[in-house]
């Protein structure tokens, strides 16, 4: 921006004269002149010191005002007189009670003002709205004997109308006491003459009525006394609160007392006056009545069915002694007075002490108001079947002269229910390893039930929870946890006396003896006994070889040497066993699916490549020759030692070939000739004649 351009200094200029017009029609605008007070103090005066009074850039109105009245700021701030307790605290705003501009003979302070405040008008201004409570004497003055600026229509500089006077009494009258008294001469003396004393104010501590109303001070506060009148006031007795105890004997315990204060929302100078009258000519001068709110403070509610009885049924006749008359017990301690019908079956060792009232109503025994939740924190938690019974199924009603069983009963389900398994499984848990069985079941009883059964029906178990192989000693696994459990247990049209539907195995397969109880056995029993092992790796039975999930599929742990005499090394440890045994689609009446082995010779399953050359009675024995876990090539055959021609020197160089060349046989077929070969020399060289003797040539 470049301020050489005429524009830009055409504007700042016509600006300027516009503000100066509005401040010159702003002093000739004043709303009307100052009232009196204000007029004759020269820093108001004119137009230009408006912002005394009406403040300026970031100053309010009131804090204006406030600057040349400090006394009011601080009544505000510190919530007292006049301005502190009509709340202006938050944003004074002076202008609603004092008007200004009205000329110079307006009164600042008026009858708007004071009913601005609230405080009515000057006749009828309560002093108590500031903090002082005046009566008697103070009653027949007017305002100017203690304000003497209170009708003076403008006040000389410095002066206050109302303010700056002091509460205290000494403020206005003479000390007789000279100084010795701390506390405040309202505590004795009244507003209407110093030598009367004036009790006002004594209901903090005592209520002075019926046999107190009467009484001289120095009947209670005398002289040389603990209470002593001079005491209290040079503050040497300090006592928060008095009661009837502090000079009354009485039999009651001071919390008693503080709680029918506290319930009759009196002070407890006051709390004996509702049972015992005011008068207090005797202790036992009570009040024909104490209602149940009051007895209710000793410890006793008054309910049901206590509320028709008399005082005498449960106190005795009057002149009782007190402690034996009224004895330190609850409305919930029952057996203080009436007999225990569960005969301790809820106290001492048979559980935790139990109030009547957590199972029965005050008002009378039946019904009971035990309820299922109740139920819950005892050792059986009910569920399913159990919620919908009555009490009375599992707790019977009890012999003449004996109690009902409560605590004393178990919570075991054999105790109410016959076992349907016949004790199948504590009989065989007895002899298992019980650590395993407890690890599993956890808080199982004896017959273990909830670990099949829930409380809802007999009929119904969870596969979840139960182990088959823990509790019976037959692990379900594979194919067998397959199928459904009736497969093995056919149920029962009808339950049978223990209410069971489940079949037993024993009805449909006899007693179990392992597998075979269910199964055929393929291998006819070639497998048991003998030298054979019972069990491999842990498991027993079929289990040696075979694995669950089909009885094609072998165990890890099977060796077929072990088991067939017929070690598998070399290339047969490579080979499927379908190449030996063929799979069966179907079983075949021995329940076998695989094929049996053609035998255990390699001519069993292998061609004779010799065609019978090495045929010993009947027999072939490859082995002798070729190393089974091998390759077929590869020859254990010493030409030297296993047969009957020794190669020597000269031939051991030969290939075999050349002595055992292959010939056509009468199939077309090759076949290498190995036996019967002729051993003698002329039989592979012929015979060499001597040309010279014979003269001959050489013939083979």
């Amino acid at each position: 921006m470049k301020l050489s351009n005429p524009g830009i200094w055409i504007g700042i200029l016509s600006t300027l004269g516009v503000v100066a017009l509005a401040v010159r029609d702003l002093d000739k605008m004043a709303p009307g002149d100052l009232a009196a007070v204000h007029g004759r103090m020269e820093e108001l005066a004119g137009s230009e010191n408006c912002s005394q009074c009406h403040g300026g850039w970031g100053v309010s109105m009131a804090d204006a005002c406030l600057e040349c009245h400090e006394a009011i700021g601080t009544q505000i701030e510190a919530d007292s007189g006049l301005h502190g307790e009509i709340g202006l605290r938050s944003e004074p705003v002076c202008g609603l009670c004092h008007g200004e501009h009205h000329g110079e003979s307006w009164s600042l302070v008026n009858a708007q003002s004071f009913a601005m405040s609230g405080a009515g008008s000057v006749e009828e201004f309560d002093h108590n709205f500031v903090g002082f409570r005046m009566d008697g004497g103070h009653l027949d003055l007017s305002c100017t004997e203690c304000h003497e600026h209170a009708d003076e229509e403008v006040l000389t500089e410095g002066a206050e109308r109302f303010g700056g006077l002091d509460q205290s009494c000494t403020a206005c009258h003479e000390d007789r006491h000279e100084g010795k008294m701390v506390i405040d001469c309202t505590s004795c003396h009244g507003q209407v003459a110093f030598d009367q004393l004036d009790a006002f104010g004594h209901e903090e501590f005592l209520p002075l009525e019926g046999g107190h109303e009467q009484l001289a001070c120095l009947e209670c506060h005398a002289v040389g006394s603990e209470f002593a009148l001079g005491k209290i006031g040079r503050g040497l007795f300090e006592e928060d609160e008095r009661n009837c105890i502090d000079c009354h004997d009485q039999p009651h315990r001071k919390k008693f007392i503080r709680g029918v204060a506290a319930q009759v929302e009196a002070p407890v100078a006051e709390s004996c006056s509702e049972c015992h009258l005011p008068e207090h000519k005797g202790f036992v001068a009570s009040r024909s009545v104490v209602s149940p709110e009051l007895h209710a403070l000793t410890g006793f509610e008054l309910d049901n069915p206590h509320t028709e009885l008399s005082c005498r049924e449960c106190h005795g006749k009057p002149g009782t002694d007190f402690g034996l008359a009224h004895p330190n017990r609850t409305a919930t301690d029952c057996a203080a007075c009436h007999e225990d019908p569960h005969e301790g079956q809820f106290n001492g060792e048979l559980g935790a002490p139990k109030e009547c009232i957590d199972c029965h109503d005050q008002a009378g025994f039946e019904p009971h108001a035990f309820t299922v939740e109740m139920h819950q924190e005892s050792d059986l938690v009910l569920r399913g079947s159990h919620l919908e019974l009555d009490c009375h199924v599992c707790h019977e009603d009890p012999v003449a002269g004996e109690a009902r069983s409560f605590s004393t009963m178990k919570s075991a389900c054999e105790a109410c229910h016959q076992d349907a398994h016949e004790a199948f499984f504590s009989d065989y848990l007895e002899v298992v390893d019980e650590k395993r069985f407890e690890a599993r079941t956890e808080r199982a009883n004896p017959a273990g039930c909830e670990v099949c059964h829930d409380s809802t029906t007999f009929t119904e178990y969870s596969k979840k929870r139960f182990n088959h192989g823990a509790s019976t000693g037959l692990e379900v696994s594979g194919a067998h946890a397959q199928t459904d459990c009736e497969t093995c247990h056919p149920r029962a049209e009808e339950a049978d006396p223990n209410g069971r539907t489940f079949g037993w195995v024993r009805e449909h397969f006899g007693e179990f003896e392992g597998c075979v109880t269910c199964h055929e056995d393929p291998h006819q029993g070639q497998f048991d006994g003998g030298d054979f092992p019972a069990e491999v790796a842990g498991r027993a039975d079929c289990a040696r070889c075979h694995e669950s999930s089909s009885f094609r599929a072998l165990s890890d742990n099977f060796v077929h040497g072990d088991w067939t005499h017929y070690p598998l090394d070399g290339r047969h440890a490579e080979l499927d066993c379908s190449a030996c045994h063929d799979p069966l689609r179907l079983p075949d009446d021995s329940g076998r699916t695989w094929g049996r082995a053609a035998g255990t010779t390699c001519s069993d399953c292998h061609a004779d490549p010799h065609a019978g050359q090495f045929l010993i009675e009947e027999s072939i024995s490859c082995e002798r020759c070729h190393e089974s876990a091998s390759a077929f090539e590869q020859l254990i055959f010493d030409h030297d030692t296993d047969s009957t021609f020794r190669l020597g020197d000269a031939h051991a160089e030969l290939d075999c070939g050349v002595c055992h060349p292959a010939v056509p046989t009468s199939s077309g077929l090759e076949l290498v000739r190995y036996r019967p070969l002729q051993s003698e020399c002329v039989d592979c060289h012929g015979v060499q004649r001597d040309r010279g003797l014979l003269g001959g040539r050489d013939e083979d």
